[in-house]
C-alpha cells in the first residue's frame, strides 16, 4: 500500500505523491525523470569552461 504525501504533487504527472516513489507518485514517473537526467533533458547551469571543469576534475584525482 502507499502512503501520500500531504500536500505534494508529482512534478511529472501532477497526482498525488507517495511517500515509497518521493516526490513522485509511481515508480513510472520516477523513471522517467531518471530517463531525463540521463539523456541530458535536465541541465545544470555553471560559468566555468570546460578547460576549468577539466582541470579541477584532474586535481580532485590526484588528492
Amino acid at each position: 500500500m502507499t502512503t501520500p504525501v500531504l500536500n505534494k504533487k508529482c512534478p511529472i504527472c501532477g497526482k498525488q505523491a507517495v511517500l515509497e516513489y518521493q516526490p513522485f507518485c509511481s515508480k513510472k514517473c520516477a523513471d522517467i525523470d531518471l530517463g531525463r537526467w540521463l539523456k541530458g533533458t535536465y541541465v545544470v547551469h555553471t560559468n566555468e569552461t570546460p578547460e576549468e571543469e577539466a582541470l579541477k576534475n584532474s586535481e580532485q584525482e590526484d588528492e
